[in-house]
C-alpha cells in the first residue's frame, strides 16, 4: 500500500550546504521530519553542485518520513553568474546593466528545459529571455525565435 503524502515544502538551498539553521530547520521540524537525515542526503546529493542555489521540493508522508527532488538552479541565478553581475537592475526599464548572447540563452534554457513548462526549445529561450529583460539584462544579436 502507498504511503500517505502529508504535503509539500519547497525550499531555495545552496548545494552541499544544507544545514539545521533556518530556512531548513524550521520548515522540517514544524512537519516532525528529521532534519540532520535530509541534509546528510541533500548535501551528498548536490556535492558536485556546490555553492548554486537549488529549488528543492521536499514530499512528506504521514509516518515522518520524506522524499525530495531538486531541481536545476533559477534562471534568474544562471543569468547573474554568466553575466558576471552581483544583482539585477533596481530599474530594468530604463537602467540595463549587462548583456548575454542568445547563445548564452540557448544554454540556460536546454538546462533548465526539465523544469519549465515549455514544448520547444524556442519557447524556453522566449522565457529566459523574458526574465533577461526583467533583470535589466539585454540579449544581444538576432533573435533565432520564429515568430
Amino acid at each position: 500500500m502507498a504511503k500517505q503524502i502529508g504535503g509539500f515544502i519547497k525550499l531555495q538551498i545552496k548545494g552541499g550546504a544544507a544545514n539545521p539553521s533556518p530556512p531548513v530547520g524550521p520548515a522540517l521540524g514544524s512537519k516532525g521530519l528529521n532534519i540532520m537525515e535530509f541534509c546528510k542526503q541533500f548535501n551528498g546529493r548536490t556535492q558536485e553542485m556546490a555553492g548554486k542555489v537549488l529549488p528543492v521540493v521536499i514530499t512528506y508522508y504521514s509516518d515522518k518520513t520524506f522524499d525530495f527532488i531538486v531541481k536545476t538552479p533559477p534562471v534568474a541565478v544562471q543569468l547573474l553568474e554568466i553575466a558576471k553581475l552581483k544583482k539585477g537592475s533596481a530599474e530594468p526599464n530604463r537602467n540595463k546593466v549587462g548583456s548575454i548572447s542568445w547563445e548564452q540563452v540557448r544554454t540556460i534554457a536546454e538546462g533548465k528545459m526539465v523544469d519549465l513548462n515549455a514544448f520547444t526549445i524556442e519557447s524556453a529561450m522566449s522565457m529566459v529571455a523574458g526574465t533577461a529583460r526583467s533583470m535589466g539584462i539585454t540579449v544581444k544579436g538576432e533573435s533565432p525565435i520564429k515568430k
